[in-house]
């Protein structure tokens, strides 16, 4: 009988479940899109039983497959969108309020209060003050939602990124848990000592009650409840998305740099078993933790990727489905003239600005639907050379990248990343690195590997792509791109 493991892909606009074999091969899968709010300007919410639901759903049906194709699933790995914040009552399990998204902004203003905090915060998370990061969001909820922080300060409530409140349902609140890499995501874990920081909590406000235990990435997170799933199964693997995308690309060994297009761009460069601080605005953060020893890495952020397509299939509706913008891409030369920043949810690495906001450059009469695809996927490459470039500037160079996401399924995308960056980049054979990355790290735990080793010798590339582009066409784009950076980011400063 074939041996499986259950991963959970619980990520910003979908959830989805798929059964790998040992070999990191997809089985069987399953996915929901779930609901997105904006209720407020900059502000970004989920409904947490939606996010639930859908998790059943999925699970459920992969399940069912599974257990129709007779595959053994040993256990479960669980790999989440990361930051994202949810608070819920420790005896009936209901959140008190929605959950608060990562690129949710509402917590600015917050942020700048903290401002002479900022070295100290960074110098013990790796993190920047930032509405991104969860701790403000924690402080959020605990403040606005009435009655709140007096039931926290009660020790009634309980606070979880999504791996941690998808854990608490699975286990019927047996396990209130989180993984290194989630908890070194929220401003609050000291990624020196390894653990929550009384300091970091007393100045975000944040009662220690209310944070869930911290374990490696694998490790016993708890077994599933009786009757919640189809089987009942352990949960033996925890990463937040990006770190599991460096697992699943089998990024272990330092220098290794991959990048994730999901909803957002997420570039992790794997720096060994030493944080490396950055002088460029990088983020400082936890690779991944096995057997008590931690693996950092430099993270470059960017917020909004394949959210770019989503805007224009759903928000403006100039293409019919994501497909189309490759094709649209194509039909226009170089020097199409259209830059799109795509500030949606402010500017992310290595400019930091939660209040700048998108701006489209170089419209004419002429302007099509065509324009607005192509400049869309664009500025996800410009974004990561720019990336790139920070990691240069703290003394670290690429010579190729390991691409992972739905978006890399574009080839026009994949040749025009290599054009810009200058570097081969590798895209693997499956293309949904961060779940495997969670399967993988369940595996470990449940010791179908013997190590990562292993797991390494499981690794398959599909394709390189390799720079072939005029430099001179090169620089042109890329000076129109800074130009639009540098006016957008003046906009944003007039006001």
């Amino acid at each position: 009988m074939t041996q499986g493991i259950l991963s959970i892909d619980q990520g910003t606009t979908s959830t989805r479940a798929i059964v790998f074999d040992k070999q990191g091969k997809a089985l069987c899968s399953a996915q929901q899109e779930f609901t997105q709010y904006f209720p407020e300007n900059g502000w970004v919410e989920h409904d947490p039983e939606e996010i639930w639901q859908s998790t059943l759903a999925v699970c459920k049906s992969v399940l069912e497959q599974a257990i129709t194709m007779g595959i053994d699933v040993m256990g479960i790995g669980i790999t989440n969108q990361r930051e994202t914040t949810l608070v819920w009552n420790r005896t009936t399990g209901k959140p008190v309020y929605n959950a608060i998204v990562w690129q949710d902004r509402r917590t600015a203003a917050m942020c700048s209060e903290l401002t002479e905090k900022g070295v100290q915060v960074t110098g013990k998370t790796g993190l920047l003050l930032d509405p991104y990061f969860s701790a403000t969001k924690i402080a959020w909820i605990l403040n606005n939602v009435p009655d709140a922080r007096a039931q926290a300060e009660r020790g009634e409530l309980a606070f979880g990124t999504i791996d941690t409140f998808l854990i608490w349902r699975l286990t019927q609140g047996q396990s209130h848990v989180t993984d290194t890499t989630n908890a070194s995501r929220t401003n609050l874990f000291n990624i020196h000592t390894m653990d929550w920081d009384d300091e970091l909590c007393e100045w975000f406000d944040v009662p220690q009650s209310v944070l869930p235990k911290v374990l490696d990435c694998a490790a016993d997170f708890g077994v599933t409840a009786v009757g919640v799933l189809p089987i009942s199964l352990p949960i033996a693997g925890v990463a937040g998305d990006q770190q599991a995308a460096l697992v699943g690309q089998c990024g272990f060994h330092k220098g290794a740099l991959k990048s994730t297009y999901g909803t957002g761009c997420f570039a992790l460069l794997n720096t060994g078993t030493e944080p490396l601080a950055s002088t460029s605005k990088l983020l400082t953060t936890v690779g991944y933790s096995l057997n008590g020893q931690t693996h950092y890495a430099l993270e470059g952020s960017i917020f909004t990727a394949g959210a770019n397509v989503q805007w224009l299939r759903d928000g403006i509706q100039v293409i019919d489905d994501a497909k189309a913008s490759q094709v649209l891409a194509e039909s226009l030369d170089y020097d199409h003239g259209v830059v799109l920043v795509p500030a949606f949810a402010g500017l992310g690495a290595p400019h930091w600005q939660p209040n700048a906001r998108a701006a489209l450059y170089g419209m004419t009469r002429d302007t099509s639907n065509a324009h607005f695809a192509r400049a869309a996927l664009e500025a996800v490459c410009y974004q990561t050379n720019d990336l790139l470039n920070a990691m240069a500037v703290d003394g670290v160079q690429s010579t190729s990248v390991l691409v992972d996401g739905g978006m890399v399924a574009n080839d026009w995308l994949c040749q025009f990343l290599a054009d810009i960056l200058q570097v081969d980049i590798q895209r693997p054979v499956n293309m949904e690195s961060t779940a495997l990355g969670a399967a993988f790290l369940a595996g470990l735990q449940l010791e179908l590997y013997a190590d990562v080793e292993e797991i390494s010798q499981l690794k398959a590339i599909e394709r390189v792509f390799t720079p072939n582009i005029d430099p001179q066409v090169r620089t042109a784009c890329l000076a129109r791109w800074q130009a639009a950076v540098q006016s957008t980011l003046m906009f944003h400063q007039a006001l």
